[in-house]
């Protein structure tokens, strides 16, 4: 037998059925609740073990399968957040009734059954309760079984003011008044067999949509009062998506109904809850008049997210959390899918490379870990939620789908969830599927990139006869250090020449593989498509011939893997920085948003490194680069143009304004900005966000108090964090210094503050005030902040780069350690480690 783990719960007693019934008072932020659980003892014990966590016991009983009643005693195990019941007596194999009367709080930690508070439009305060149980929070509400293989069906009773709105996974049964208590009952259905992290109950004033029909299930969004008509764009992406998916895995819809509901104050973007998807209010409520289209975007992939995860991840779910990448990463993929499939002229897969891009830069580093790692106590989960489990992931199960084929994979994702519907599944079981399925190698290849740290770097190289193609694992940090590890690689190959374009797909799985040339090759691109997860580097000749094909042979998607993996390949030493930016001048004449994105991020990365002497002569090579494309465009829309252009626009002003420091377009967009205040409509809405960040970047205390008051009074949660995160873009030093004060002093709810921070310790005119005060501040923020923010806030860490703040920040989380996140904090100080080696590397060049 295995070794029972403390914090894993007993098989000895299973749950299959839960009714709960809570009364949340909200003013006095308590619960109380009832509870029976219906249970299968598998073994003769005297003792049932759950899970609990400030939780407080008041009766415990158990009932036979004779109507037996016995009383039980309750003992807490803090540390392992569980309670064992006592019985004076054996308890025999069979279905037995567990009955419960305990209470609770509703904390203001964003997790567990929590209060969130808000302003209605008469700016009174108001007090709403909802829920967040990933990865292992349901226990802060009920005590369970929570794991996620110990499924079980829930029918869930609230007891709330009559006033308010109640709802939960499943739809309502009856409401019925508590006659002289100001009170209703709210019955609900019950649930599919799931996952206790998947039970959700929201409390408070909320406004509806009328319902859509999707199949039978009925379709809401749910705000705040004042708020609900911000709720139609989210409505039709919920329509769409939940239709797609129901086609795409051919299997209905399981729920009985959907609600989206946005929330004030939300930990994380969206939560999956069957039937009853939690959101903060960016990902859901949008204004489609004055949003940009980035800001739509954005709802449209949450949304597509969370209704992904209705199959993937409700329906069939991971056995333990190590398996976690299979419900984020599928989700991920399948809301690139679904938005694809509702708004091609978003071109969503060619904006997916700025996604995997981000993957890639967390992945090359020493302290990456494979997409499934052993996951031992549940509280490790939480460092899981990150860039490797969600875009990399993703990001191999779109190079798996190109090669098998679209259909094919489809087919094999049919299979998968079919047999394990209802239940559980690990990794293997979706490689069985999807080769029983194509009957083509699919572990192997896949196995290679699930279960191994980091990707290759490709080299592409020519003889007289030959491609030879090769790899190696890609790293930044160039120390002698690299483990000979070799990944299935499905090299997308396309190749030029005088008969034409050739395209091939090729395997690579050993560390060379030799291709016959054809006579007459022009050039050849590696990844074609760009849809591999590894990098290329092509010889001097071979990348010569690439950059002479730039605009006319190679895809926009292609062109941004040319700049981004020798971008990558400049940080790690491989490539020269004078290399790197003569690439960059090719791009002058550069029309996708994509590829431009990738050259402004790394000039903003580079304005993060370089000294003053040497950012001065950067900024006029950014200028000469970044002007020729602002002048084809121009300033103001044009008839015809694609909302990728009028976003394009915005962006390169925006760069242009701050990294770039061109005077003429800060002025300009000063004066736009200007008139955008009296009369919104007359300033293009992508153009706005850049106007916004020129303002700060150049601005006085006059337009800090205009933007804070913009913050205050904003009509829109987009329009909220624009203006809120724009005050960390200021530059005068008493200005810093308020917004500093902003994310401790309870102006910005916690959701937002420890962004906020982060966005402070990027400002290179900021940064060391920010380190400063979040060293002063820490242990207050420690309180005040989700824990699953922490880390994030610290990735601002990777700006402070200078030899002596790196030295500083060692120091303080060497004493300090960040409990949860500690792989991504590793990761954050590594890529801090880059940037300063980088600086010193560089610290002769750009200086005349």
């Amino acid at each position: 037998m295995s070794e029972q783990k403390p914090y894993r719960l007993p098989t000895t007693v299973i749950p299959e059925r839960y009714e709960i019934k809570l009364t949340p008072d909200l003013s006095a932020a308590t619960f109380a609740g009832e509870e029976k659980v219906f249970i299968q003892i598998i073994e003769p014990v005297r003792q049932v073990v759950v899970n609990s966590a400030e939780l407080g016991f008041q009766a415990v009983s158990i009932k036979g399968p004779g109507g037996k009643v016995v009383r039980g005693n309750t003992a807490l195990d803090v540390e392992n957040e569980q309670a064992t019941f006592d019985f004076p007596e054996a308890l025999n194999p069979g279905r037995w009734e567990l009955q419960i009367a305990y209470s609770g709080i509703l904390n203001d930690k964003l997790h567990g059954f929590y209060r969130s508070t808000y302003k209605d439009p008469n700016g009174r305060e108001k007090t709403l309760a909802s829920t967040q149980f990933e990865s292992t929070d349901a226990r802060r509400a009920f005590p369970c079984w929570d794991e996620p293989a110990f499924k079980a069906v829930f029918q869930v009773t609230l007891v709330v003011d009559q006033a308010l709105t109640a709802i939960s996974n499943a739809r309502v049964l009856r409401e019925t008044p508590l006659s002289g208590t100001g009170k209703k009952e709210v019955v609900f259905a019950d649930t599919i067999k799931m996952s206790t992290y998947l039970v959700a109950f929201i409390v408070g004033e909320f406004e509806g949509t009328d319902p859509v029909m999707v199949g039978n299930a009925p379709l809401r969004v749910w705000a705040v009062p004042g708020k609900g008509h911000l709720a139609k764009f989210a409505q039709e992406i919920g329509a769409f998506s939940l239709t797609f998916f129901s086609r795409y895995y051919d299997i209905a819809y399981p729920g009985d109904k959907l609600d989206l509901i946005a929330i004030p104050d939300f930990a994380s973007g969206a939560m999956e809850n069957l039937g009853a998807i939690t959101f903060r209010e960016t990902a859901l409520l949008v204004d489609e008049g004055k949003a940009t289209r980035a800001e739509l975007e954005r709802v449209a992939d949450v949304v597509s997210h969370e209704n992904a995860h209705m199959w993937f991840g409700d329906l069939v779910t991971m056995k333990w959390w190590n398996g976690l990448w299979l419900n984020e990463a599928f989700a991920t993929f399948m809301e690139m899918l679904a938005v694809d499939g509702w708004k091609p002229e978003w071109r969503r897969w060619d904006s997916f490379t700025v996604s995997r891009a981000a993957a890639m830069q967390v992945d090359g580093l020493k302290s990456t870990r494979p997409i499934e790692f052993p996951v031992e106590r549940p509280e490790e989960a939480a460092g899981m939620f990150d860039v490797l489990t969600y875009e990399k992931g993703a990001s191999v199960l779109r190079m798996l789908e190109q090669y098998l084929g679209a259909d094919k994979f489809r087919d094999g994702i049919r299979l998968y969830l079919r047999r394990h519907e209802y239940a559980n599944a690990e990794t293997t079981d979706l490689w069985d599927a999807l080769e029983d399925s194509t009957r083509q190698p699919a572990r192997a290849l896949m196995d290679s990139w699930i279960f191994q740290a980091g990707y290759p770097l490709i080299s592409v190289e020519r003889n007289t006869s030959d491609l030879i193609l090769s790899q190696r694992i890609f790293r930044y940090l160039q120390d002698g250090d690299h483990p000979d590890r070799k990944f299935h690689v499905p090299v997308f190959l396309r190749a030029g020449t005088k008969q034409g374009t050739v395209n091939q797909t090729v395997l690579l799985t050993d560390q060379e593989l030799r291709i016959p040339l054809p006579e007459d090759l022009d050039w050849v691109v590696a990844n074609a498509g760009g849809h591999g997860f590894y990098r290329v580097r092509y010889s001097p000749e071979l990348v010569t011939a690439v950059k002479r094909e730039l605009q006319s042979n190679l895809l926009a998607v292609e062109r941004f893997n040319l700049a981004n993996d020798t971008w990558a390949t400049t940080l790690a030493g491989l490539t020269s920085l004078a290399d790197y930016l003569d690439l960059i001048d090719l791009f002058r004449d550069e029309t996708d948003l994509n590829v431009w994105t990738t050259v402004i991020i790394s000039s903003h990365h580079l304005h993060r490194i370089l000294d003053d002497v040497q950012e001065r002569l950067f900024q006029e090579r950014i200028r000469a680069i970044f002007n020729p494309a602002l002048q084809r465009l121009t300033w103001s829309p044009r008839e015809g143009e694609t909302e990728l252009e009028r976003q394009l626009r915005g962006e390169l002003i925006n760069a242009l304004g701050t990294v770039g420091e061109d005077k003429a377009c800060q002025q300009r967009a000063r004066e736009l900005y200007a008139q955008y205040e009296k009369d919104p409509t007359s300033v293009e809405r992508n153009l706005v966000p850049a106007l916004v960040s020129i303002v700060a970047h150049t601005g006085s205390g006059g337009d800090y108090d205009k933007f804070y008051s913009r913050f205050t009074n904003a009509q829109t949660p987009q329009e909220e964090t624009r203006y809120l995160f724009a005050l960390g873009g200021f530059r005068q030093p008493d200005l810093i210094d308020r917004t500093l004060q902003m994310t401790i002093n309870g102006e910005v709810r916690t959701q937002n503050a420890p962004y906020l921070m982060r966005g402070i310790l990027l400002n290179k005119d900021a940064r060391e005030k920010a380190w400063s005060f979040m060293k002063a501040h820490w242990e207050e923020m420690l309180r005040r902040y989700p824990d699953n923010s922490i880390p994030r806030m610290c990735e601002g860490i990777v700006g402070l780069a200078t030899p002596e703040l790196d030295a500083d920040v060692r120091d303080f989380f060497a004493r300090l350690p960040v409990k949860q996140g500690a792989k991504q904090m590793e990761q954050h100080l590594e890529r801090l480690r880059i940037a300063v080696s980088c600086k010193e590397r560089w610290k002769d060049l750009l200086r005349t």
